[in-house]
């Protein structure tokens, strides 16, 4: 922890602040249906198009349930259309152009898979974009959903905030033009400017074929010798024939990687162009690259939290949930940062320099700060993005992006999702202060009674019921691609764990928690992408965003109804450091209360397992 890092942090935190206010402004006037913005003359006409198009009236106010059919039916049809690119990308027109390294359709489970990924923000990959996805692929399908999932986060936390704001009213406004506006006014144009950013910090847009270079110095190595079956070759003793194989050629993955690279950050969507994701120098470049794009992602749900002040006619709770989000932020950055510098000690009595800290899975050009603050903040914020190796990260280290996903997405969170997801906690909080005083809780003058109480438990339930479900299933199951036997050539079962013991545990456990928490970010050490895994995470995805969202949209509801009392004295005044403590503890209560068992037992346990010399 050296004194490069601490600046960094101190400009990272500088800058966070400073864009927190004017985005929050102009959220106000984008989620606003009369809002006026300074792209009004450009995007106006545009605007009103869609509506004659889709013959949509923007003044036609929804109620709680129609605004959730709305997104439902939008939901389905968006989802069938990007599996139904993927699953016939290797049959669709312009295959010279779109589609020059002839790549494959994807298989069922693999389409279903991406498909519920995107759909939801999640963007969990079980494949290698650059020699899975086809340039048509990625540009329409991916990037298609990168604008429209981030734009429906959007739009539930407008309507939840309506809900707060507005009085005895059924209605909290009109999905189309929510969906519409978020993405016209905002992600849109935003990510036009990122995309000028990326490329001029080195990442490519281009249709070109990969390019094939030549290595000034080849070397040799040795592989597995395989038969005209492709089955491994053994000796006598059963053991792999291994030949020498002359490696003098590298070849290079190109693509529209720079437009994919701006949405996917800017909506915290995190799926990468390329397998290694933010790790490879095209889509993150540089040192200034990689600090915007920590900023970048972040953005919006800062904003999100003065937008909240706005719209309700109190600045100051808006500012405190703020303080509440990034006390929970900071913590997390710290420890992960402490155990990373501190390293293996395993390694440090191997003669490892314990200057350099844990550098395994990292890269050079970021070390270990970066690497660290990455990590903590695309695992609190929902993006997913990663530009280290989570799975090489220490035991404490690796338990911090797992446990950030686990509180449930309200660290700042996704795009629109971490204010919603919040605003259920700020319900818990206000019930449980009432309680405590004896009166009948109030959150900004309204009543939380049973029925809200009854759909934040759900909301809070399902998701460590799914992570917790899903994960002891895969545990107990061999989801995993089979592995060949050497001697016998027969189908082995794998349960796709990189490692054995607690470590193998850790690696299905945060798969699970990425995909009910919809952040998408991975161990990396889990070989998920066979047809067990692939639906059971696809499964766990929908199952963590719908699941989660409709009772979000039913408080609003309920909450839009009610009228508003007036302040009394025994009101639990919302802006104050009492509401913020009270708010982090019921976050972090809940999670470590439903998560620390399992914990417990994975990355804990190995924890202390690494210091009596243990290694997985």
């Amino acid at each position: 922890m050296n004194a490069s890092g601490w600046i960094q942090l101190f400009i990272y935190i500088a800058v966070l602040l400073a864009v927190t206010k004017p985005i929050g402004l102009y959220l106000h006037a984008v989620l606003d249906a009369d809002g006026k913005t300074i792209l009004d003359p450009v995007i106006k006409p545009f605007e009103r198009l869609t509506y004659w198009i889709a013959g949509i009236d923007p003044k036609k106010e929804q109620d709680w349930r129609c605004y959730a059919r709305s997104l439902l039916v939008f939901s389905v049809l968006t989802m069938l259309f990007t599996y139904a690119i993927l699953r016939l990308q290797d049959k669709l027109p312009l295959q010279a152009l779109l589609n020059p390294q002839k790549m494959v359709a994807c298989t069922p489970d693999l389409a279903f898979n991406t498909a519920a990924s995107f759909l939801t923000n999640t963007n969990w990959q079980a494949y290698g974009g650059e020699s899975t996805m086809s340039y048509l692929s990625q540009m329409l399908a991916l990037v298609i959903q990168n604008f429209f999932s981030p734009a429906v986060g959007l739009c539930v936390a407008a309507a939840f905030v309506r809900g707060i704001a507005r009085r005895e009213t059924a209605f909290l406004g009109n999905f189309w033009v929510d969906l519409t506006r978020s993405v016209y006014y905002l992600l849109l144009p935003i990510s036009l400017v990122g995309a000028m950013v990326f490329i001029a910090t080195g990442s490519p847009q281009n249709f070109k074929p990969y390019d094939a270079v030549k290595f000034l110095d080849p070397f040799t190595t040795q592989v597995a010798k395989v038969d005209a079956n492709n089955n491994p070759v053994v000796d006598a003793k059963g053991q792999p024939v291994m030949v020498n194989q002359t490696v003098d050629t590298q070849t290079i993955a190109e693509g529209p990687i720079a437009s994919q690279l701006s949405i996917k950050m800017l909506g915290t969507n995190g799926g990468g162009y390329m397998n290694v994701n933010a790790a490879h120098p095209f889509e993150n470049g540089t040192p200034f690259c990689n600090f915007f794009q920590m900023i970048y992602f972040i953005s919006i749900a800062s904003g999100m939290t003065y937008y909240l002040g706005l719209a309700v006619g109190n600045k100051k709770h808006g500012w405190a949930v703020w303080i509440a989000m990034f006390v929970m932020l900071l913590p997390a950055v710290l420890v992960c940062w402490h155990y990373e510098a501190a390293g293996n000690p395993m390694h440090i009595a191997a003669g490892v320099d314990p200057v350099d800290g844990n550098m395994e899975g990292k890269e050079v050009r970021f070390g270990i700060f970066n690497s660290a603050l990455f990590a903590s903040t695309t695992t609190d914020t929902g993006c997913g993005a990663v530009n280290s190796m989570h799975d090489s990260f220490t035991p404490i280290g690796g338990l911090v992006p797992i446990f950030n996903i686990q509180l449930g997405e309200v660290v700042f969170g996704g795009v629109g999702a971490g204010l919603y997801g919040i605003l259920v906690y700020i319900a818990v909080t206000v019930f449980i202060a009432g309680l405590m005083i004896g009166r009948t809780p109030e959150y900004l003058g309204k009543k939380i009674q049973s029925y809200e109480v009854k759909m934040a438990s759900f909301y809070l339930l399902i998701f460590a019921a799914i992570i917790l479900g899903f994960s002891a299933w895969g545990a107990l199951s061999n989801w995993g691609p089979p592995t060949t036997d050497p001697v016998t050539h027969a189908s082995v079962p794998n349960n796709g764990t990189n490692n054995n013991g607690p470590h193998g545990l850790t690696e299905i456990l945060y798969a699970f928690s990425e995909a009910a928490g919809n952040n998408g970010s991975a161990f990396a050490g889990l070989n998920a992408n066979a047809p067990g895994y692939n639906t059971a995470l696809g499964m766990a995805i929908l199952f963590g965003r719908f699941g989660m969202l409709i009772p979000c949209l039913a408080i609003a509801g309920s909450l839009a109804r009610k009228k508003v009392s007036p302040p009394g004295p025994g009101s639990f005044p919302v802006h104050s450091v009492t509401f913020g403590i009270s708010l982090i503890g019921v976050v972090v209560l809940v999670g470590a209360l439903n998560f620390l068992p399992v914990l417990a037992l994975g990355p804990i346990v190995e924890h202390f397992l690494m210091l009596s010399g243990k290694m997985f």
